[in-house]
């Protein structure tokens, strides 16, 4: 197909990752080695990964990303084409694929280290192919495992189009100009990186100091969060808060927030869980779902997905997710 005849109503463009996972007793500490189990090759990257979560769902979804000429590249290829994801706006780079060094320990929790190969040469250069996609899509979801300028450079051509943005700032929060972060519909942030907006936001005015403390809980943290960012002059259109085995958190520009519970489930591995997440809730919003609906089906189908190992190998079809909490 060519690439002027993609018009997927959710383009997904990121990173693709080969995911080498290790399971560990436990996580080793500086300078300390830890003997683990077999390695297994799954396919991942945070990009590819919401393509994927979304596909397994019924998604009509497009991937747009770079591999390399190494063996990885055709292994991740044929994983997205397997999942029904059109990869027509993949192209293959010179040089190495980006992999993902994982180990998962016994109470499920991950430890990732990233060498980005191909998708760190993603550069806005490449983002003239992607224009008539990015036109015809209802939702563009993005995330931070490829150039931050590659990442501003499809926002922009998005809000010139109309396009509709999800921007999970992940694996590490961008310094991003006010008028980028006003583009985000939603911005989509873990309890961590709700921490960092909160630090990162000129929370002048705002009584008391919005960072709280240790003793804060996730939903109180989360209220702070969206109060630091609206305080910060460069508020989204829409933050979505995804809070673990407590949920997840909704708010409007400028409404009230919204808590949706998650479904009770017992963890085996949390590797990708919040990339489903967020493949879900883009999809759901292409459909034209509300925020809160969109998050709260989302919700069950990352709570779906901790409960198998691996993050592609663990997402779930719509017949695999918990009923609501």
């Amino acid at each position: 197909m060519s690439a002027d005849a993609v018009a997927a109503p959710l383009l997904v463009v990121g990173s693709v990752n080969a995911d080498l996972v290790v399971r560990v007793p436990r996580h080793p500490r500086p300078g300390e080695t830890v003997l683990g189990g077999d390695l297994a090759v799954h396919p991942g990257g945070k990009g590819a990964n919401q393509a994927v979560a979304a596909a397994r769902l019924g998604a009509d979804v497009a991937f747009a990303g770079r591999v390399g000429t190494d063996a990885y590249g055709p292994l991740l290829l044929g994983a997205l084409r397997r999942d029904g994801v059109d990869t027509s706006l993949v192209a293959t780079d010179d040089g190495a694929t980006g992999v993902a060094l994982i180990t998962v320990d016994d109470d499920g929790e991950n430890a990732i280290t990233v060498s980005p190969g191909a998708n760190g040469r993603f550069t806005p250069a490449h983002v003239d192919a992607l224009e008539p996609a990015l036109r015809r899509a209802r939702v563009v979801s993005l995330q931070l495992e490829i150039p931050h300028e590659t990442v501003a450079e499809v926002m922009r051509r998005c809000a010139a189009s109309g396009t509709r943005v999800v921007l999970n700032p992940s694996p590490g929060l961008w310094a991003m100009p006010p008028h980028a972060l006003g583009m985000c519909d939603p911005f989509v942030v873990n309890e961590h990186e709700a921490a960092d907006a909160v630090r990162g936001a000129d929370s002048a005015g705002l009584e008391p100091d919005p960072r709280g403390d240790a003793s804060d809980g996730p939903l109180e943290r989360a209220r702070r969060a969206v109060l630091a960012l609206r305080a910060s002059g460069a508020e989204p259109r829409s933050v979505v808060v995804t809070l673990g085995a407590a949920g997840a958190v909704c708010a409007e520009n400028g409404g009230d927030l919204v808590h949706v519970p998650a479904p009770p489930v017992h963890p085996v591995d949390t590797t990708g869980a919040g990339d489903a997440f967020t493949g879900a809730l883009a999809w759901r919003l292409a459909l034209g779902d509300p925020l809160a609906d969109a998050v709260g089906y989302a919700v069950r189908v990352g709570a779906a997905a901790v409960t198998a190992e691996g993050a592609q190998p663990s997402y779930p079809t719509p017949a695999d997710l918990p009923p609501p909490a």
